[in-house]
């Protein structure tokens, strides 16, 4: 599977986006992971593969736990094949607040 089609993948799925915004703040053990779900640890684990598969998350040991980390760079990627189409609306929103001030 292509790289821009497994990120929107393991973002399609809001405990996998949920993940991410805690790693964005902070890097921690699958288990600390765990602990903020009312999922099982096995059920966050396999989030955590889908993640780090699409690139989004590292994981590197650190004596008997894995510390996971947010891996920014695919987000990037994705950004710039969304830029244009962010330019797209942007467009269209301004004639849309242009028509609603001519309207007052």
């Amino acid at each position: 599977m292509a790289t821009p089609d497994r990120i929107f993948l393991a973002l399609a799925n809001p405990v996998r986006r949920e993940l991410l915004e805690i790693l964005a703040r902070q890097q921690l053990s699958a288990g600390e992971l765990s602990e903020r779900f009312e999922l099982s640890r096995p059920a966050v684990a396999e989030h955590l593969k889908v993640l780090r598969e699409a690139g989004l998350v590292a994981d590197e040991p650190q004596g008997r736990h894995r510390i996971y980390r947010l891996t920014a760079e695919p987000l990037a990627e994705l950004n710039d094949w969304l830029h244009p189409f962010e330019r797209f609306w942007r467009g269209r929103l301004a004639v849309l607040a242009e028509a609603a001030e001519e309207l007052q």
